[in-house]
């Protein structure tokens, strides 16, 4: 399927002059998230190390620090873009201790993040956040068995793991693999490495001091927790999206709405379309350009709750038989990716918070409920053809000639 591709700042400079002029500055007020997380975790911390909770309700400490880890991820993130503090070094600063979970060096996350993932989004074997096409997979023992063993798609038997350890594994894959790459200097490299142990040796040193129950209760299981909460969003941000020639983030890119609690919480990281349009902007503005997206490009605008992108992640393979189509390797069904909807709305959609498929109808993936109704009509996506809906039985097409 042929695509109309735009690079990102013709919609940026489309938009630029209808956003009002404080959205480009940094929203410096979300630092007192820092404090607040820290406070947290530090809270359940001391409750475990000095016994005031007994065992049985040990997991409620992990609870409440493993939400305060993933709360510091999504403000590191945020940071280090430039949306909250100016200057590299307070960015790098701020960034650094709010990664301090996951003991992710700043300066590694901005090469790998910020310079190829925002740049080069959705291009294979360059992008780090890019599935495999068919050959790469077809080519490559180790992508084979991640995908087939581990990955985030329907048929991996450990498939969980990619939401509760995937970005621990995969921040450290591209820290170890920066090595045979142009991602970063050797001596950035070398600081990255030092970052990372000085992480890595903190917790561990917590564990020596606190006793291996706290390294349990108060790191390991709140580090899972971070991990599935930070990962539900990343493994949807671009997994379902086709692959363009051009860096289109109406194309490469999915928003996914969450209740406004968890909007709050997560700081608006469903955002995501918003997010790679105007990546230097703090996220509690994009609902603003989220109107004017929808406003300008209805058809093109793709959003779904954050469960039924999940869900769909999950059901569906992550290779690439080419730029619009997912394919099961084994099985040989492909599956196609989103794309672009006809401009007149889908008639199911007159009331997208309340409708439901019928009994035995595909179903569509709609907006969530906290877009306006007119919003969510005009931008929901349209159901796909039932012999090619992302969600349904998948067609069984026939094997492409090696």
């Amino acid at each position: 399927m042929a695509m109309n591709q735009q690079p990102s700042r013709a919609y940026a400079r489309t938009l630029r002059a209808q956003l009002p002029p404080n959205v480009h500055q940094p929203a410096a007020s979300r630092l007192w998230w820092l404090p607040v997380h820290v406070l947290l975790i530090g809270f359940g911390i001391t409750a475990l190390a000095s016994g005031w909770l007994p065992l049985g309700l040990a997991w409620a400490a992990s609870l409440l620090i493993g939400l305060g880890f993933a709360g510091l991820t999504f403000l590191a993130h945020e940071t280090l873009h430039g949306a909250i503090v100016r200057g590299r070094r307070w960015q790098r600063l701020v960034g650094g201790f709010a990664f301090l979970p996951f003991a992710i060096s700043p300066r590694l996350w901005v090469a790998w993040h910020n310079r190829v993932h925002h740049g080069r989004t959705q291009q294979p074997a360059v992008d780090p956040d890019a599935f495999p096409t068919l050959e790469t997979y077809q080519s490559d023992r180790r992508i084979r068995f991640m995908i087939d063993q581990v990955g985030a798609n329907r048929g991996a038997p450990g498939g969980l793991l990619a939401l509760f350890l995937g970005f621990t594994i995969q921040s450290t894959q591209v820290l170890l693999g920066a090595r045979g790459t142009n991602l970063l200097s050797k001596r950035q490299r070398r600081l990255a490495l030092a970052e990372t142990a000085l992480g890595w040796s903190l917790w561990l040193g917590m564990g020596l001091v606190l006793g291996w129950s706290v390294l349990l209760f108060g790191f390991v299981l709140p580090l899972m927790l971070a991990n599935a909460v930070v990962m539900a969003h990343i493994l949807t941000n671009h997994s379902l999206s086709p692959l363009p020639d051009v860096n289109d983030p109406l194309l490469n890119s999915l928003s996914v709405t969450v209740p406004r609690w968890a909007e709050f919480l997560t700081l608006g990281f469903g955002y995501h379309v918003e997010h790679h349009l105007y990546p230097w902007m703090s996220a509690r503005h994009a609902p603003a350009v989220r109107d004017l997206i929808v406003a300008h490009w209805p058809e093109r605008y793709q959003s779904m709750p954050l469960w039924r992108a999940l869900w769909t992640v999950y059901t569906t393979p992550r290779v690439y038989a080419d730029a619009t189509t997912l394919i099961d390797p084994r099985s040989r069904r492909r599956w196609p990716t989103l794309q672009p909807r006809k401009t007149t709305p889908h008639p199911r959609l007159a009331d997208p918070a309340t409708e439901r498929p019928d009994a035995g109808s595909r179903e569509e993936p709609l907006l969530g409920n906290s877009c306006p109704r007119a919003v969510a009509a005009a931008a929901a996506p349209i159901g796909l053809p039932a012999e090619a809906s992302l969600f349904p039985q998948a067609a069984l097409l026939p094997t492409p000639a090696d």
